[in-house]
């Protein structure tokens, strides 16, 4: 396989020598892969001729975009390009999202009032009114998400054998001011000047510019004008934007109010610890950097060995000015985030890239979105090979990434990897992917998988002045050039008496770069001004200091790791696999259901009595009772109704298995059990029953051998219909 590898820099300080990454962006990120659009070796993913204009459109663009940046055009004229670009892209995408989905026709609203009716999630503090972007999870949906964490745990965590952390949700001003999220984690925001009502200004402005157009009797000049705008938003600067509000009349869509001028809005929440306004700190915007802080520790707990990953599970906060889409765009959400620390210089192969080298991505590099070609189907194998993707370890967690979201129920058709342009990336990343999982809200990005190199770890001990390298040893010794400036104690201590430990400190502690210019200032001026403190410098003679030039073997060297990160929005995976697994059963549309794998439903099993007879309670009991010693969750339903209402609810909170008790079971000690998907039954004996439940739950067995070994049953379910 053929990888790209950056680029490394050396320094020897203190005996030692530094490898590290320079962390200006993106001058020393690894190389965007794919030059030319991908395709050899893949299957292309819509290609359908009526496509074919659109793709010739977004290629001309994106070659009109390369073309002015290397001739190094102005930055106006460079956005505008970008933003035509960005228009042509979202014309390609819309009519592929006709042709893929044509033959679905999704019931939003059926399902938000399944999950509203059956409380899954609903919105906070309803009773007051509510709070935009907060949601409270319900038995169902808590249930839920708690599934897909402990999937999630047992896919990466144990799998990989990570090493997890709980870290404080609490974040002090430094720590996010050195991460950068102080200064860049921020959007222009607009203010209704009589409400005090929110939005954000770039969201406002694309809105009343489509009410521009959208009216019929707009001129033709004008919507000329109207669209560049559009176009262009997403690159407009704070004054831009404000010029546009004031030239045509932007005003609030609520009440038709003025707002003021765009003002940036950082979008974290700011708080204070302690007493008296107290230290200043802010809920944290993601896990990650609780992780960053503590590398030093995970790195002796793994007894100082590169690679090794560690993960976070828990509760981020952000600001959104204007949250909506229901659980993908909130304030308060959960994240799962890994950081695999790595040798930035050795080749960044994983361990384990074997076991998912032949997994199918979908995947749309930045290459094929420049030039208007479709994504690709392509093995993770042959990805690496011909430099889709530059890292074995990012591949590595894209593939396991895949077949997590597959497991918790997304739907493959409706999944793919996107590649971010240079302009998407954020202020940490070099490279990054997106799984990104299609809904009725187009597509929705669920997963990010970064390389942030050592963009953290470089911040955090810069600001810190924490040692965060890790050590390795080198197999042969290196031969290292020093340099060492001698005091000369007898000298210094006459000249400068109490200051003398000082000075002798400060020259014993001169890097390689510092007694050079020392040894230099002495040879051509005689004398060279050495600084004590801010406001007082001392001056040494040739007399008082020996410089000495030796070799020296280094057999340790010092190594800022790079960070592969894959981070997961817990709410975002559970909405895109709740719209994925909705259904209405064939002939009734009235009969919504859902079809969670068995692992991610909130309940695994059921247990019916078909009537209220006494007669059935000791099997309920009985039957109850041992599911739960086999660490089955279940819900025993004993209400009024027939068994086929009955069914059509526990299906609805995506129940997979269902127990009913019936009059043959006091005869025959057996008991139907069913499955939700195919509404089959089978006739079991009770005390099979339980660990034949737990098995398939855990996924041991599947329906088709319990089919295959025990007796179908049929008349219950065709009497319920």
């Amino acid at each position: 396989m053929s990888f790209v590898i950056r680029s490394t820099k050396i320094l020897v300080t203190a005996g030692r020598v530094l490898f590290f990454r320079a962390v200006s962006l993106p001058s020393y990120c690894i190389p965007r892969p794919c030059i030319k659009p991908f395709c050899s070796m893949a299957t292309i993913v819509n290609d359908d001729m009526s496509l074919a204009p659109l793709r010739a459109a977004v290629k001309e663009q994106g070659d009109t975009v390369r073309r002015l940046k290397d001739e190094n055009r102005p930055k106006v004229e460079i956005n505008e390009a970008v933003a035509k670009l960005k228009a042509c892209k979202k014309k390609l995408e819309d009519e592929e999202k006709k042709l893929l989905w044509k033959e679905v026709k999704f019931d939003r609203e059926g399902l938000e009032s399944l999950l509203k009716r059956r409380f899954f999630y609903a919105p906070s503090f309803s009773i007051y009114g509510g709070v935009a972007g907060l949601y409270d999870f319900g038995p169902m949906g808590c249930a839920m998400k708690s599934n897909i964490v402990s999937m999630w745990r047992s896919h990466f965590v144990l799998e990989d054998q990570l090493l997890e952390v709980d870290c404080s949700m609490l974040t002090p001003y430094h720590v996010l001011k050195a991460s950068g999220h102080v200064d860049r984690f921020s959007d222009l925001m607009v203010k209704d000047i009589k409400t005090g009502e929110c939005f954000r200004a770039d969201q406002l402005v694309a809105d009343h510019f489509e009410q521009l157009l959208a009216d019929p009797k707009c001129p033709a000049d004008k919507k000329e004008e109207y669209s560049k705008v559009l176009r262009q938003v997403e690159e407009y600067s704070q004054q831009e934007l404000g010029d546009l509000i004031t030239k045509y009349n932007v005003v609030s869509p609520l009440n038709k109010n003025e707002v003021t001028a765009p003002q940036p809005f950082n979008l974290m929440f700011g708080t204070a610890i302690g007493p008296d306004h107290g230290v200043p700190a802010f809920l944290r915007p993601e896990t990650a950097q609780g992780i960053f802080v503590n590398f030093k520790k995970l790195l002796e707990f793994n007894n100082g060995r590169l690679p090794f990953g560690a993960a976070q599970i828990g509760t981020a906060f952000r600001n959104e000015v204007s949250p909506r889409a229901g659980l993908l765009r909130v304030r308060e959400f959960m994240m799962a985030e890994i950081e695999y620390f790595l040798h930035p210089d050795k080749k960044q192969t994983h361990k384990k890239l074997s076991s998912v080298a032949n997994e199918v991505l979908t995947m749309y590099s930045s290459a094929n979105q420049m030039s208007g070609q479709p994504a690709v189907q392509i093995t993770l194998a042959d990805a690496l090979d011909q430099g889709l993707i530059a890292s074995e370890t990012l591949g590595y967690y894209l593939a396991r990434t895949s077949l997590f979201l597959k497991s918790v129920g997304v739907d493959n058709k409706k999944l793919r990897f996107r590649q971010h342009l240079e302009n998407e990336m954020a202020h940490y990343a070099c490279d990054c992917w997106d799984a990104e999982c299609h809904t009725s809200y187009g597509w929705v990005e669920c997963v990010g998988c970064a390389n942030r190199s050592c963009y953290d770890l470089n911040c955090h001990m810069k600001h810190s002045g924490a040692n965060l390298f890790a050590q390795e040893t080198l197999s042969e010794p290196r031969i290292v050039q020093r340099v060492q400036a001698v005091p000369d104690k007898g000298v210094l201590g006459k000249v400068f008496r109490a200051k003398s430990k000082v000075v002798m400190q400060l020259l014993s502690e001169m890097s390689n770069e510092q007694v050079e210019k020392l040894e230099a200032a002495l040879k051509d001026t005689g004398s060279f001004e050495l600084q004590l403190s801010s406001d007082e410098n001392v001056t040494i003679l040739p007399n008082m200091v020996i410089i000495k030039h030796f070799e020296e073997r280094i057999h340790v060297v010092d190594v800022l790791p790079s960070v592969i990160e894959p981070s997961f929005g817990i709410g975002r995976i559970m909405y895109s696999v709740l719209e994925h697994n909705f259904h209405v059963r064939e002939g009734d549309e009235h009969r919504n259901w859902l079809s969670l794998p068995a692992r991610v439903a909130p309940i695994g099993c059921s247990v019916l009595p078909l009537s209220s007879n006494e007669q059935f309670d000791p099997f309920v009991t009985t039957i109850s009772e041992n599911l739960t010693k086999n660490g089955v969750k279940h819900k025993v339903d004993d209400s009024s109704g027939s068994i086929g209402r009955r069914y059509a609810r526990t299906d609805e909170i995506a129940i997979p298995f269902g127990v009913t008790i019936d009059f043959d079971t006091i005869k025959t000690n057996t008991v139907t059990l069913r499955e939700r998907d195919t509404t089959r039954q089978v006739r079991v004996k009770i005390e099979e029953l339980p660990p034949l439940v737990a098995d398939l739950l855990n996924g041991r067995i599947t329906w088709a051998d319990v089919e295959q070994k025990y007796p179908i049953f049929v008349a219950q379910e065709t009497s319920s219909h």
